[in-house]
């Protein structure tokens, strides 16, 4: 049977330490907590690392973090050889707090540029250091250049982002929101998680269960290393942080 994980981190991305207490550990060994301020591996985001502290001292060491049987299951991964914990025990969660803040920056880069390239999106991956976004478009006719212009006008803006609840219903009658090709999220809950951008979402709001930063302005510079054809209709754009390499 599934367990249902309290997920802090939808509602505090930048809460770095929590208390939670071990709800179970399962046959691979994977740690499962009443509650985490963990992300799990999930909508193209890396789950994150870190460090489970016991009572009397002890850490054990996060590998990674991933679902389990639902979205809603989040199961911590420990790193290989560590003393796994006992149902019942309580456990000071920490975070590796650099990487997620450079995810959580990243992540907000991507919803930037789906507003600058407002075509269907095939794929996505976020890292730390370079991300990319996949677009359906037989031809960009963009440059490098003029795309990272565009991202930076929208960071420079400092605008505010932020997260709201719609019902499946609202989603059934906005789809435009839906800016992925081929992957919906899912239904059924009744609520569904968006994450805004601009004064009420006027820049962007679409369907995202993942991390992200408090305003555009926190991203930092960023730029497009590359624009990447992958067959006919589908072309991959790659961010960066920093300011473009000299030429």
């Amino acid at each position: 049977m599934a367990h249902t994980t309290n997920t802090v981190f939808r509602d505090d991305a930048y809460l770095a330490e929590t208390d939670a207490v071990v709800v179970a550990v399962n046959e691979r060994g994977g740690i499962i907590l009443d509650r985490t301020n963990f992300y799990a591996t999930s909508g193209g985001q890396p789950g994150d690392t870190g460090f489970l502290t016991r009572a009397d001292g002890g850490r054990i060491a996060i590998a990674a973090t991933i679902t389990g049987e639902t979205k809603n299951e989040i199961i911590h991964v420990p790193a290989a050889g560590v003393a796994l914990p006992e149902p019942g025990e309580k456990l000071a969660l920490s975070i590796d707090w650099p990487r997620r803040h450079l995810l959580m920056r990243m992540h907000t880069a991507c919803h930037l540029l789906t507003v600058v390239c407002p075509f269907p999106i095939t794929g996505a991956s976020v890292a730390e250091d370079d991300s990319r976004v996949d677009f359906d478009i037989p031809d960009t006719g963009f440059t490098k250049e003029e795309i990272t212009a565009r991202l930076m006008e929208l960071v420079k803006a400092d605008h505010p982002v932020f997260t709201r609840l719609i019902s499946d219903d609202d989603l059934a009658s906005n789809p435009g929101l839906v800016k992925s090709k081929n992957v919906r999220p899912p239904v059924g809950t009744g609520q569904i998680r968006l994450v805004c951008i601009g004064d009420n979402g006027v820049i962007d709001s679409q369907p995202c269960g993942g991390t992200h930063v408090r305003s555009t302005g926190e991203v930092g510079e960023i730029h497009i290393g590359k624009i990447e054809k992958k067959g006919r209709e589908n072309r991959r754009f790659r961010i960066r942080f920093g300011p473009p390499p000299a030429q």
